[in-house]
Order: C-alpha cells, then sequence, then structure tokens
C-alpha cells in the first residue's frame, strides 16, 4: 500500500531525496503492476513475527518452559498481553482463526477457569512493577463473554499484573458487532479498554450473505456513536477485499460508507482462500472469487479513497488518521509491529493466555496448544499447555529486525543494522542484494550503498520485499496467503 510519508528523517530515508516516487504516471505505473502481477503473487507472509508461525517446532514441555522463565536474564521495560477467546456463535466462512463456533454459552465458564490456571501458573516470572502498556482480546469472538465473565477475566488480570490507567496505554478488544450492544460498548469501557476493533468485513448484502455474516449499516452506525460518547481513544475497522461476489462497483459503495463512519484506524486485508487448511472456506464458491486483476483494482480503490480522506498509510495494511498515534509513530521512526499487528509501544515481552496463543520473548516464542481439551487438560495436571516453540539463533534476530524495520519504517539504514546487530549489511547479504537489485529494476525499491528505500509501488508489494530477507520462506511449500 502506498504511504504519503517517510518513517524517518534520516538523509539516506527521506522520501523528499526521491521526489520521482510521488510523481510516476498513474499509467505507466499501472502497465508495470500488470506486468508484476504474476510475478509477485505468491504465498507471502505477513511477518507480524520473524521466524512466522509455520516454523514452531514441537518438542517442548511444560517444565522446558517453566526453567526457561526462571532462568532468563532479568527484563525489565513494559509488558504486553494477549488473550485468545475462541467461541464464536455463528461461522464466518471466510474466517482462518483459531475458533470454536458454539451456541453453548456455558462452555467459557470452564474456559475461564483453565484461563486462570494459566495466569497463575505465569504471572509469578513477570515482576509486579512491570507495567501493561499493551493489552489485547482477540479471537474467536472476545465479547462471546457475558458482562460476569469479562468482569471476572479483567480482575483476574489486574490482580496478577499491574494494569495502568495511563492515555498512553493500548487497551484493545476484538468486538463482532452482531454481538454487541450499546451497553456492551459501555461495559468495555468501564473495564478499561481504550480501543475497539470492528470486524466490518464488507458492507454490501449479497457479498455478507456469501460470507454468512450479516449486519446492516444501520447498527453499526448505532454502534460507533456509543464508542465515540463513552471516549474511547480509537475506534479501528477491519476491511477484507477478495470476497465472493465483491467487485469494483461493491467496493465503492462500501468504503462510502467507511469513509461516512470516519474510523480513526482501518486494516484492509487481503482474504487468502485456503479451503484445504480451513473447512470453512469450503462453503464459498471459489468461482465466485475475483481474480487477482480485479482485487489489485479494489486495493487500489482502497487505498486512493482512504488517501483522499486523509488517512495515512501505516506499512502493511493499515491505514490510520494524521493525529493518531499509528500515524504520528510512523512520522517520528518508532512504529512497532508484533502478533497483534502495528503498535505505539515497544513491550519486551508478550505474555499470552489461550488456545494457540503465541507468547514472544526476546530470544523466543512460544504457542500454546491448539485444541480446547488438550489445552484445558494440561492446565487441570498444573502444566503449562505448551505446543509448540522456537528458539533464535543470531541469525534469525538479525533478518527479523531487517523486516520488521522494513514492514514498520518503510526504509532500512544499513548503519543502523550494524548498531544494532553488529552486521555489515552489503558482505553479509550479498545473496539478497542480487534480487534486491532486480526488484530495484522494477522499480519497487531504491538501493544505494547506505539504504532501501521502498517507492510507491514497493509499498504495494512489501511482503514480497521482506520476504527476501526471509531465509525459511518456499513459495511452492508455503502456507501462507497470496500477496495480492
Amino acid at each position: 500500500m502506498i504511504n504519503p510519508k517517510r518513517a524517518s528523517s534520516k538523509k539516506d530515508c527521506s522520501i523528499e531525496e526521491h521526489s520521482q516516487i510521488k510523481n510516476d504516471r498513474l499509467s505507466d505505473e499501472e502497465a508495470v503492476i500488470r506486468e508484476l502481477i504474476k510475478k509477485y503473487d505468491i504465498p507471502s507472509p505477513r511477518y507480524t513475527s520473524y521466524p512466522t508461525a509455520d516454523r514452531f517446532i514441537d518438542s517442548e514441555s511444560s517444565d522446558d518452559y517453566l526453567h526457561y522463565l526462571r532462568q532468563r536474564r532479568t527484563v525489565i521495560g513494559p509488558l504486553s498481553i494477549y488473550v485468545h477467546i475462541p467461541f464464536c456463535d455463528n461461522i464466518c466462512y471466510y474466517c482462518a482463526c483459531n475458533k470454536i463456533v458454539t451456541r453453548d454459552k456455558t462452555v467459557s465458564t470452564r474456559y475461564l477457569d483453565s484461563m486462570e490456571k494459566e495466569i497463575a501458573l505465569k504471572s509469578p516470572f513477570f515482576s509486579g512493577s512491570r507495567v501493561v502498556k499493551q493489552l489485547h482480546l482477540g479471537g474467536g469472538t472476545p465479547t462471546f463473554l457475558n458482562r460476569a465473565e469479562l468482569l471476572r477475566l479483567m480482575h483476574s488480570i489486574a490482580v496478577n499484573f499491574h494494569l495502568v490507567d495511563d492515555e498512553d496505554r493500548e487497551y484493545a478488544i476484538e468486538v463482532d458487532p452482531r454481538t454487541v450492544s450499546v451497553e456492551t460498548i459501555s461495559l468495555l469501557a468501564g473495564l478499561g479498554f481504550n480501543r475497539i476493533s470492528m470486524g466490518i468485513q464488507d458492507f454490501d448484502e449479497a457479498v455478507q450473505a456469501a460470507i454468512n455474516r450479516k449486519q446492516s449499516y444501520e447498527s453499526i452506525v448505532d454502534l460507533v456513536q456509543a464508542v465515540r460518547e463513552f471516549g474511547f481513544k480509537s475506534l479501528n475497522f477491519d476491511l477484507i477485499y477478495g470476497l465472493p461476489l465483491q467487485s469494483v462497483e461493491s467496493m465503492t459503495e462500501t468504503m462510502d460508507k467507511v469513509i461516512a463512519l470516519s474510523p480513526d484506524r482501518i486494516s484492509v486485508y487481503n482474504y487468502a482462500h485456503l479451503p484445504d487448511r480451513f473447512t470453512s472456506q469450503r462453503q464459498i464458491d471459489r468461482y465466485s472469487l475475483p481474480s487477482a486483476n480485479v482485487k489489485l483494482l479494489m486495493a487500489k480503490l482502497i487505498q486512493q479513497r482512504l488517501l483522499d480522506a486523509g488517512y495515512c498509510s501505516i506499512g502493511m495494511d493499515h491505514y490510520a488518521k494524521p493525529d493518531d498515534e499509528l500515524s504520528q509513530a510512523l512520522n517520528e521512526g518508532s512504529l512497532q509491529r508484533n502478533f497483534q499487528g502495528y503498535a505505539t509501544t515497544l513491550s519486551t515481552e508478550t505474555i499470552a493466555f489461550g488456545v494457540s496463543a503465541i507468547s514472544s520473548h526476546s530470544d523466543s516464542y512460544r504457542q500454546n496448544v491448539r485444541e480446547l481439551e488438550r489445552y484445558q487438560g494440561l492446565l487441570d495436571k498444573g502444566r503449562l499447555p505448551i505446543g509448540r516453540h522456537l528458539i533464535l539463533s543470531k541469525e534469525d534476530k538479525l533478518r527479523r529486525f531487517i523486516i520488521t524495520t522494513l514492514a514498520c519504517q518503510l526504509c532500512l539504514d544499513f548503519a543502523m543494522v550494524k548498531q544494532q546487530c553488529d552486521v555489515d549489511f552489503m558482505s553479509h547479504f550479498q545473496a539478497e542484494l542480487t534480487h534486491l537489485k532486480s526488484m530495484e529494476q522494477e522499480g519497487l525499491l531504491i538501493l544505494s550503498n547506505t539504504a532501501i528505500t521502498l517507492t510507491t509501488l514497493g509499498r504495494q508489494l512489501i511482503r514480497n520485499i521482506c520476504q527476501v530477507f526471509d531465509q525459511y520462506h518456499s513459495a511452492e511449500a508455503s502456507r501462507h496467503s497470496q500477496a495480492i
């Protein structure tokens, strides 16, 4: 996606140095893009982590992780917490999240029992003086929990960790608009959440029917008004392009409504049709899916409409208003990226709770088991429900730094690579330089002896550029979505 500003004012990464980027003739850009579609429309990660989660291995026990927590170096700085609530009332055919579709509301009680056991096992290893700057409830549908259960969950977290009411905290919750009311929004504000993300996906009724997610525009209007009235700092909309029956015309109408509602942030995702992996997607008629060309036109439409409406493009898939903290962090070069997407706060560790949830440390990742019965059974035995993990090598950390920097700052200063990782970029990445020079010839980036700068065209293919530095990725064996 195109970003009108740079994340750094450094000379090597200055957009002003490359004003021709903004002056590209649209017709030339479109011609180049059409030539590049076939080449770069390949499976590619979104790089919310590196290495990506599909590289984790199934070989660590609860005792191993507890030993790691006891022996690791003392960690200071803010803490991030992620909580996964896997339950949903209804199935959305497009969804690739780890979810459990049920109308049985009693399942959440035992799930909270288990989660409280996990919190009790992990919390002693994280100093109470470390403030929680980022808290995120995701799913599934976190608002599957009723009022009392949400209160219970937040109380358990508050008792065991240092929650704050600072203005710069990021306490966010994902909501399915079909499951919440104005009263729910009021409750969430009272519990301390100051950011809310609504799964909109598309406002077109035919598209909604095709993905089994019907929600009226009028109901969203009421919820948006409630979010504003109860003082939430930020409202995000999730949109998806590439869904069945979508067209440029239908997306135009959806964008009219999105812009009229004026959310602070917008996340735009490319639908990944992987029915072999996600059985619910088999309900979607693949012949109703838009072509890669139409998807590209929709992506360009979304991008242009949001830029024209005054939004700033934030790296990969995200947009924000100019006065939003994400836009400010982008301009200041302080933008961060983790499993929850982009963030303004750098947390040294993310501690995760619930099935399939991933905790991250400076040198490793741990993911909980994905199966609900197994998760609960391990915790009933007093054991952490670790299913997979990965210990990062020195090379992994180097490449993580590079990929994260490109995704967040849209440029890479080689002097920073030397300073942060003690590596000379030009000599260490000679093989990658061959690919980068080819991308430069294609107009995706500008490569000098001191920096990489993404062009407007390159920002639309940022996943492919990051992929150059992924030593594990194989397009042939990939389990990721298409880049376009």
